[in-house]
C-alpha cells in the first residue's frame, strides 16, 4: 500500500547478483540531460529487485553508467533517491485529484476516473515502486513531503466519497477501504509479475465505486469517466 510507503548507508560494494551494468562514465556525465533520470531508473530497478537496504549508491551509479561522485551531484544521499522515486508514484494522481474534486461531473464518475488513473499509474510503471511504501525508511523525516502528499491524495478520495452521499460517520472507513484497494496493486503486482494490469485497473476502479456505496458501475459511467480523463490529461 502507498502507506497505502534500519537505514543502511553504504557507499561501497555492489549488490549481490545485481551486475555491474553499463561502464562508468566520466565525471562530466553528471551534467548530461538524462543523468538524473538514469540514476532514478537504476535505483528503481535495484530497490525493487535486490532491496533498498542491500543496494549501495555505488551499485546505482554503476548501473546508471556514472561515477559515484557524479551520482552525488544529483542526490546527496540514497534516501534522496528514494524520495524522488516515491514522488513519482503520487504527484501525478494528486494533481489529477485536485482537478477532479473541483469538477462538476457526478461524484461516481470522478471517483471512478481517479481510481482508474491512480491504479494504472502504480500498476503500469516500469518498476513496481508502490512496493517501496512498505519500507521502514518511509517514516524518515526526509520523506515527510511524500507522506504529506500521500495524505493529501487520500483526503481527495475522501472528498469524492463524501460527495457520493455516504453518511458522514462512514466516510472515514470507506475512504480507508477505497485507498487500500487502490494501493493493493503494488502487492498483487509483486506477487504476480504476469498480472493483467489493464484488467485489474478496470476491476479495481469498479471496486472503488462499490466500496463507496454507489450503484454498480455501468458502461456509460466508465465511458464518461474515460472522456473526463481525456479532457484533463491532454
Amino acid at each position: 500500500m502507498r502507506v497505502l510507503v534500519a537505514r543502511t548507508w553504504q557507499d561501497h560494494g555492489v549488490v549481490k547478483g545485481a551486475g555491474v551494468g553499463r561502464p562508468r562514465a566520466s565525471g562530466a556525465a553528471a551534467n548530461r540531460p538524462d543523468a538524473r533520470q538514469a540514476v532514478l531508473d537504476a535505483a528503481g530497478e535495484l530497490f525493487t529487485g535486490a532491496g533498498y537496504a542491500a543496494t549501495t549508491t555505488r551499485a546505482i551509479a554503476e548501473r546508471a553508467g556514472l561515477r559515484q561522485a557524479s551520482l552525488y551531484y544529483h542526490f546527496p544521499a540514497k534516501e534522496d533517491i528514494l524520495a524522488a522515486l516515491l514522488a513519482e508514484t503520487v504527484r501525478p494522481s494528486l494533481d489529477l485529484a485536485a482537478r477532479l474534486v473541483a469538477g462538476p461531473s457526478p461524484a461516481a464518475v470522478r471517483l471512478w476516473a481517479l481510481a482508474y488513473a491512480d491504479i494504472r499509474l502504480l500498476g503500469s510503471a516500469r518498476h513496481n515502486l508502490g512496493a517501496l511504501y512498505l519500507l521502514p525508511e518511509v517514516a524518515s523525516p526526509n520523506l515527510a513531503r511524500f507522506r504529506a502528499e500521500r495524505a493529501d491524495l487520500k483526503a481527495a478520495y475522501g472528498q469524492l466519497v463524501a460527495a457520493s452521499g455516504v453518511s458522514p460517520e462512514a466516510v472515514g472507513i470507506r475512504t480507508d477501504l477505497v485507498f487500500g484497494l487502490v494501493e493493493s496493486i503494488a502487492v498483487i503486482r509483486r506477487d504476480d509479475p504476469e498480472l493483467d494490469v489493464e484488467a485489474h485497473v478496470r476491476e479495481g476502479a469498479d471496486g472503488v465505486v462499490r466500496l463507496a456505496g454507489l450503484p454498480e458501475p455501468t458502461d456509460g459511467l466508465r465511458a464518461e469517466a474515460h472522456t473526463l480523463l481525456a479532457t484533463l490529461t491532454d
